[in-house]
């Protein structure tokens, strides 16, 4: 290992997502297509690429080394046979001065994964320390829960310890730091009582009369039919009393 723990690998960059997003001085994520890009490579200063896809099909420059990973970005995926073959050759780049692009389909998931397993190789950072570190680089990471389990394993397996557990939760099994994500998502997005105590509750809009331009009401009290004012307003907004404060 080559690295204090939690020792942040390069001086915190504007995050990118549609480009190459750099993770530390030699290792870069991205999508298919952005790893196709031979503007974008060359201006990086890429010299390997190691696509972790059965899918996406790589445009081979002749100056470019290139590395495959035949994994589907699926749960059941054994990414863990890759974890450390793949952090040693992105190290054996490092020392040669090179740089290694990490790529799959879209810079999400498995190429995430593989991210998090060298950096906790070579960084000597905890999974929970290289996640927020690589989200921060790369915001759209979020690798499949087979790749977390596997990742949580690797982490005790180098370690001794775990910073990440799965746990249960409305939406099934997840890492509980998505724990807070799954429980906002299970709740009503605005539940009624919340509604009444901000005072932002509206009626739906009311449809007005068809036979009389002017609405007809009738006075509760006598009986008699009046005329209104004018149309009925389309909506309707109050802001609700406090109990006891004696208004009806």
């Amino acid at each position: 290992m080559t690295a204090s723990p939690c020792a942040f690998p390069v001086p915190f960059r504007q995050p990118s997502v549609s480009g190459l997003s750099q993770i530390t001085s030699s290792l870069y994520i991205s999508s298919g297509v952005a790893a196709n890009n031979r503007l974008m490579l060359s201006s990086n200063r890429i010299s390997t690429v190691i696509n972790v896809s059965v899918e996406v099909v790589n445009t081979l420059y002749e100056d470019i080394h290139y590395v495959q990973v035949p994994v589907a970005d699926t749960p059941t995926s054994r990414l863990c046979d890759f974890f450390d073959p793949i952090a040693d050759h992105i190290h054996s780049v490092e020392m040669k001065q090179g740089r290694t692009l990490l790529h799959c389909a879209a810079g999400v998931s498995r190429s995430a994964a593989l991210c998090l397993a060298y950096l906790m190789k070579y960084h000597a950072m905890s999974l929970l320390d290289a996640h927020t570190w690589t989200k921060s680089c790369r915001p759209i990471i979020r690798p499949n829960n087979g790749f977390w389990e596997q990742l949580i394993h690797y982490e005790f397996q180098l370690f001794g310890r775990n910073t990440v557990r799965m746990v249960s939760s409305p939406v099934g099994v997840i890492p509980d730091i998505y724990e807070k994500e799954a429980l906002q998502l299970a709740r009503p997005p605005f539940p009624l009582v919340l509604q009444l105590e901000t005072g932002a509750f509206s009626l739906p809009a009311l449809p007005r009369a068809s036979c009389d331009p002017e609405s007809l009401l009738w006075d509760q009290v006598t009986g008699e039919r009046k005329k209104s004012k004018g149309p009925p307003p389309t909506t309707h907004t109050f802001k609700p009393q406090p109990f006891g404060s004696g208004v009806p």
